[in-house]
């Protein structure tokens, strides 16, 4: 491989990655009501190129933040 092919290659992978670390984040982040639903989601995020692009169209909107606890 070529520097040119290398770069090309990082450009268009390094983003995705980007993105799919940031929904797998939020998901873990977010309340979706069950510990299954959560996992489910989580799992859906981590899928490579489209996983987050999944999540954001749907799991998204599901996620609510998560209750503080009372003290």
């Amino acid at each position: 491989m070529d520097l040119h092919t290398i770069k090309v290659v990082l450009e268009l992978c390094v983003p995705f990655f980007l993105m799919t670390f940031w929904a797998v984040l939020h998901a873990s982040s977010k309340n979706f009501g069950t510990l299954q639903a959560k996992a489910l989601w989580m799992m859906i995020a981590a899928i490579p190129f489209v996983g987050f692009i999944i999540y954001l169209i749907f799991g998204f909107r599901k996620a609510s933040r998560k209750e503080k606890d009372s003290e």
